[in-house]
């Protein structure tokens, strides 16, 4: 029996979206940036530990620049987990994360709901993670699409607990 679960990348414009959803479904980084208007759709089929068949339907969707209140309410309806991708190298990426993040939990309850720091490759993860910890900001992973640091690893972990 094949599953099918709906993902959202939400965050703001610049952090790395696109570069991920590419990394993880397609294997394939570019350093030429482009901006995602309205929101694009792709599918991979993931082989589960249990033997199943996930098909992760990853909506990726253009960025905001004020609050994740500010996504269409359309990309969000029916989704099995949001991940907000926020960029290491600009904290005004992150410095509202925690309002952000409690709007999803609030308003979409029984969604999973995962933090990821990107563009590891651009950074000193021993330096990052003290500076997110003196901020309180919350995160699940730090990933680099460029070099697809953690990102097969993020996904295929979250495809099993969603699957759950």
């Amino acid at each position: 029996m094949k599953l099918s679960k709906k993902v959202v990348l939400l965050g703001h414009f610049g952090v790395g979206k696109t570069s991920l959803f590419r990394r993880f479904i397609d294997n394939e980084f570019s350093e030429e940036y482009k901006v995602t208007l309205g929101v694009q759709i792709k599918k991979k089929v993931i082989q589960l530990p249990n033997g199943k068949e996930l098909s992760m339907i990853i909506w990726d969707t253009e960025g905001h620049s004020n609050s994740v209140e500010d996504t269409r309410k359309s990309y969000l309806l029916g989704s099995h987990a949001f991940i907000y991708v926020f960029d290491l190298t600009r904290e005004d990426t992150y410095k509202n994360l925690n309002q952000d993040i409690e709007y999803l939990k609030k308003t979409y309850n029984n969604v999973t709901v995962k933090i990821i720091g990107n563009k590891l490759d651009l950074v000193s993860e021993r330096v990052i993670i003290k500076q997110l910890k003196e901020l309180d900001v919350p995160f699940d992973c730090l990933t680099s699409a460029r070099t697809n640091k953690n990102v097969q690893r993020f996904f295929l972990d979250l495809a099993e607990e969603i699957t759950k």
